[in-house]
């Protein structure tokens, strides 16, 4: 008798062909796409109402369910201006003929390697408990966290002297534990190079916890990674800040910077690597890393664990605010187990790495990476400016391919959206805290292979050669 969320759809007059799932009893009526209570059936929690004019059509059968191959025109989607797409309401559930077809470019969460999500199958088809029940300090689970904690160490080649931790929160928890666990006082210093959305977030986050210095030299579009000078690093800092991989602006340190003169050795480098971690080696000694996050859902594993990688010399200096759930240094002598650990979630970690081991490593894991973002790139520079991507060439992100249509047209975009859904491809504009972006992102994690980017390129080309007289 547990509570459980329906779906209930009347009356929708679907214009699309692909779109089954929404049959129209009637094509003249307004549409009420309502998630409620089954136990509290009055209880409305979200609803949206779409209006069909007297003309609207019910478009398609159940004859024409199969993907279309090639690009249409816009006049070719048959009431499109009268319906909003489940494209452009940000599905990622395409019905698909062929599911085979299907590729999930979202920015995170996302996809799970395919050989990866085929283990997690098995293993919860056997019959047996699995690490979703399991006491996070039973002798089963214990050796599942061991497990993933070395694999982790061994595929990013962590020196001994750094914890690995798996801690709760994310990315946005880590904004408040860096400071937390570096800034002993309030007035203690942290410099934050700010080069794009997620940066600028980190940054508005310290500034509870410290005092910032802001070093922002890409101005307001962010469009690269300006090179760090000696006088850009605040005297007395605790640390530099840095994102490795803006997702938003799709801007990438290919390697972490050196710090400059007198404060290499002293000054530790901070790195938000949630999105480009295990994509490239990371220099631990060489590049002065003290502290290093990553949350899971990008490239290494499910949604709700954060691993953060800390030099133990950083340890044991909290601020007295600090939580004990975001303290390194109670969760480094606990074991991982000071509270109750997410335990699936750090299995699946360790299943990623140890795909990542059987591939090749992450050396291998950064060719995929290179291969994947120059078929998108090579795609848009040889549009003739049907696409366009803002990000300086040098600082281009493998990960995350911003690109625009038309300069931002907004009537193509939306074609282009709807074509991609209905041929598997999701995830190019999904929905965000930031509003409605001009930029379609194409995130090219390791659930991405290289043949799904490639798929992709390919429809890219198609699309413009069909469109770019328009």
């Amino acid at each position: 008798s547990r509570p459980f969320w329906f779906v209930a759809v009347g009356s929708v007059a679907c214009p699309f062909p692909t779109c089954r799932q929404l049959r129209p009893p009637a094509p003249k009526m307004s549409t009420s796409v309502v998630l409620a209570n089954a136990e509290d059936p009055a209880m409305i929690v979200a609803g949206a109402a779409h209006h069909v004019d007297e003309d609207a059509k019910h478009c398609g059968s159940d004859d024409d369910a199969e993907a279309p191959t090639q690009p249409t025109t816009p006049e070719s989607s048959e009431c499109a201006d009268r319906l909003q797409h489940p494209a452009l309401l940000g599905s990622l559930q395409p019905p698909l003929a062929d599911p085979s077809h299907f590729a999930n470019f979202s920015p995170g969460p996302t996809s799970l390697p395919a050989d990866v999500e085929a283990e997690i199958a098995r293993r919860f088809s056997r019959g047996r408990l699995t690490s979703m029940a399991m006491s996070h300090r039973s002798p089963e689970f214990l050796r599942i966290l061991d497990d993933a904690r070395d694999a982790l160490r061994r595929v990013m080649r962590i020196p001994t002297n750094y914890e690995v931790l798996f801690m709760h929160g994310g990315g946005h928890g880590q904004f408040a534990a860096v400071p937390l666990n570096l800034c002993a006082s309030r007035s203690d210093i942290a410099t934050y190079a700010v080069t794009g959305t997620w940066s600028q977030r980190a940054c508005a986050e310290a500034q509870k916890y410290c005092e910032v210095h802001v070093v922002n030299k890409s101005g307001p579009d962010h469009k690269s990674f300006p090179e760090l000078t000696e006088s850009d690093i605040a005297p007395g800092s605790k640390y530099l800040y840095v994102c490795s991989n803006e997702t938003v602006n799709g801007v990438e340190l290919h390697r972490l910077p050196r710090l400059p003169g007198a404060h290499r050795g002293r000054v530790p480098l901070v790195v938000d690597a949630s999105s480009d971690f295990t994509s490239k080696p990371v220099d631990w000694v060489g590049d002065d890393v003290g502290l290093l996050f990553a949350c899971a859902s990008k490239n290494i594993g499910h949604p709700g664990v954060t691993v953060v990688v800390v030099r133990a010399d950083l340890l044991g200096r909290p601020a007295p605010l600090c939580p004990g759930v975001f303290d390194y240094s109670v969760n480094a002598a606990s074991g991982n187990v000071w509270n109750t650990a997410a335990t699936f979630n750090i299995e699946v970690v360790g299943l990623v790495m140890r795909w990542i081991e059987r591939e090749g490593g992450v050396e291998e894991m950064e060719r995929r990476s290179i291969e994947k973002s120059e078929l998108i790139y090579k795609a848009i520079e040889e549009s003739g400016g049907f696409y366009s991507t803002p990000a300086d060439v040098p600082s281009r992100s493998r990960m995350n391919v911003p690109f625009d249509i038309c300069g931002g047209d907004e009537a193509m975009t939306e074609h282009f959206l709807i074509e991609t859904w209905e041929r598997g491809m999701v995830g190019l504009r999904t929905i965000t805290p930031f509003g409605t972006p001009r930029y379609l992102r194409a995130s090219l994690y390791h659930g991405v292979s290289v043949g799904q980017a490639a798929r992709l390129a390919s429809f890219m080309r198609d699309f413009a050669k069909v469109h770019a007289h328009l």
